[in-house]
């Protein structure tokens, strides 16, 4: 059998993405980079649109993200006309303790801000999205809008405000995670390590100021929608975390939703297509 198809050009490029690799956002730890996936007709000439963005940051335990996990998904929210960067931050294993993931997620926010022009991004419409460590970084970002004491001398003309905030299976109070969790090594010496050399009242006081359900409880306000996913057979950062941060948010009279993923455990087979696609339609709903 044969067959013979004609097809119409595609002049704007609509559904195609780039990859631009290793662009340097920020000097700190000895220099930061980001991966930025484009919608491909965004550099023609001529083209005067502006897109949405999105800022993605891999779980961790506030180690060092790895850029590429999430790559070949991420691909498909540029073919849907996002920007994306996927970003890292410093390691505390490098001498880098907490907050210093914090302040280099809102670097990365102020980054694309100050380079919106060269990447076609529209500044008002710019969301977060984490998972695991990622996950709480989302969530931190939402609550501490332009905070100045995470706010870092790079890029300081611009803010740090999203439009919204994915967190997939977060920590969001790491004090529960710590001290109600002792047997648990894998934990305890990620967190313990990630506060750095510090008195147990100090160290306290900065699980709290990270521990996004604490600062919730606290009246601390994100203003902007988020949605939490989490699968109820993790072990690793139990349910009730995202549980009990979807509590508060809707007490709080935030916008919030909470998607539970049966039987799903950390990472692994949480992630499926109807997921993504719920994901994705949430960044479009509210960017």
């Amino acid at each position: 059998m044969s067959n013979f198809t004609t097809l119409p050009n595609n002049p704007s490029l609509a559904g195609c993405a780039r990859l631009v690799r290793n662009v340097c956002f920020s000097k700190a730890g000895g220099g930061l980079y980001l991966d930025l996936l484009l919608p491909w007709g965004a550099e023609q000439e001529g083209n005067n649109q502006l897109y949405p963005a999105v800022v993605f940051l891999q779980g961790s335990g506030w180690t060092f993200p790895d850029r590429d996990y999430e790559l070949p998904q991420l691909a498909r929210l540029a073919q849907r006309g996002f920007v994306v960067a996927t970003i890292t931050h410093r390691n505390y294993h490098d001498g880098y303790p907490m907050p210093a993931f914090l302040a280099d997620a809102k670097t990365a926010i102020r980054f694309l801000k100050h380079q919106a022009a060269a990447y076609h991004i529209d500044k008002e419409r710019i969301s977060f999205w984490g998972t695991s460590s990622g996950g709480n970084t989302s969530l931190l970002v939402a609550l501490t809008q332009d905070n100045p004491e995470y706010h870092t001398d790079e890029y300081a003309e611009e803010n740090d405000q999203v439009c919204c905030s994915v967190a997939c299976f977060p920590p969001t109070d790491l004090l529960t995670l710590l001290y109600q969790r002792k047997g648990e090594e894998d934990n305890i010496v990620a967190l313990e390590k990630a506060v750095g050399a510090v008195s147990d009242e100090a160290a306290r006081a900065l699980l709290e100021a990270m521990s996004p359900l604490r600062l919730s409880a606290a009246g601390q306000q994100a203003g902007v929608p988020i949605l939490l996913a989490h699968g109820d057979a993790d072990e690793l950062v139990p349910y009730e975390q995202s549980a009990l941060m979807f509590e508060q948010l809707q007490a709080n009279g935030e916008e919030v939703s909470l998607v539970k993923v049966t039987d799903a455990p950390h990472e692994g087979d949480f992630w499926s297509p109807e997921m993504y696609r719920l994901i994705f339609d949430f960044l479009e709903q509210h960017t």
